[in-house]
């Protein structure tokens, strides 16, 4: 997934009003009008990297005479920090009101790519793919599904336009897996369609409906591998609910073809990083 900054505008307005509001009172009151200054942007932890676009991008808004210059890459992998990530020069009001903006931004990006790569890593060799889901901050999902993408994640639908992704309410209400899909498939044929099941009678409609992915919902290792053997490659499977680092591994192993998870963006630490004036 490519980071766009085009659509960034508003996301950035909002954050330079939330922090700068009519002025940063304390850099007007004790810098210098014509002071200048450079800074470095610092990993303070070991990670992996991502928004560093996006720091340019917030010193446009604040103060277009400031000048960044990246050090390293998004996806970069951050092993023995301190690292700097950024060169930041200009006038020294503007390289200081930009701070915290840059900083929250670069945090909560890294952070969601570092926990992203902690579950690829888990699952490493078994083939199995980490998928992002819509549990994101809300106003941030493009930029937290950035964050998974530069961790090595996958990403899935953006909201719900644009796939279907019928579970288990939906069931309720439609009366079954069957009904359900004949009924999204005449709206929509041209849309991937997954169906989540809670056992294998589900299962067994969802690939007689032809779902294009099955999601296993909450079941135990033994039942996921029984139902990689029923769909014998005719959807993909995916494997979701109480996923962890400690049993992401196993799960991979039953065969699964991806696995959803969202503590990648709802639970992920934030990112130790911080500016320092050289």
């Amino acid at each position: 997934m490519e980071l766009t900054l085009n659509g960034l505008d508003a996301l950035v307005a909002l954050a330079v009003a939330e922090d700068l509001g009519p002025g940063d009172v304390t850099g007007e009151a004790i810098i210098p009008p014509g002071a200048r200054c450079a800074a470095v942007l610092l990993a303070k932890q070991a990670g992996i990297v991502a928004g560093i676009d996006l720091v340019d991008h917030v010193y446009r808004a604040v103060d277009p005479e400031v000048e960044v210059t990246a050090l390293v890459a998004d996806g970069t992998s951050v092993a023995a920090p301190p690292v700097g990530l950024a060169r930041i020069e200009g006038p020294a009001r503007g390289v200081l009101a930009g701070e915290r903006i840059a900083l929250n931004l670069l945090g909560r990006l890294s952070g969601v790519a570092t926990a992203t790569r902690a579950y690829v890593d888990a699952v490493a060799g078994t083939g199995t793919g980490i998928l992002d889901t819509r549990k994101t901050m809300p106003g941030l999902r493009g930029l937290d599904k950035y964050a998974v993408a530069c961790g090595g994640g996958v990403n899935h639908r953006m909201g719900l336009y644009d796939a279907f992704l019928i579970k288990d309410n939906h069931l309720r209400v439609a009366g079954g897996v069957l009904p359900a899909i004949a009924l999204a498939r005449a709206a929509h044929p041209e849309l991937p369609l997954t169906v989540e099941v809670e056992d294998l009678e589900q299962l067994r409609d969802a690939v007689a409906g032809g779902a294009e992915r099955i999601m296993l919902d909450n079941m135990a290792p033994a039942t996921m591998r029984e139902a990689v053997g029923i769909v014998a490659g005719r959807a993909e499977v995916e494997a979701s609910g109480g996923v962890t680092l400690a049993n992401v591994r196993e799960v991979a192993l039953t065969g699964v073809d991806v696995i959803s998870v969202g503590a990648i963006t709802h639970s992920a630490n934030w990112f130790d990083v911080s500016l320092e004036v050289t």
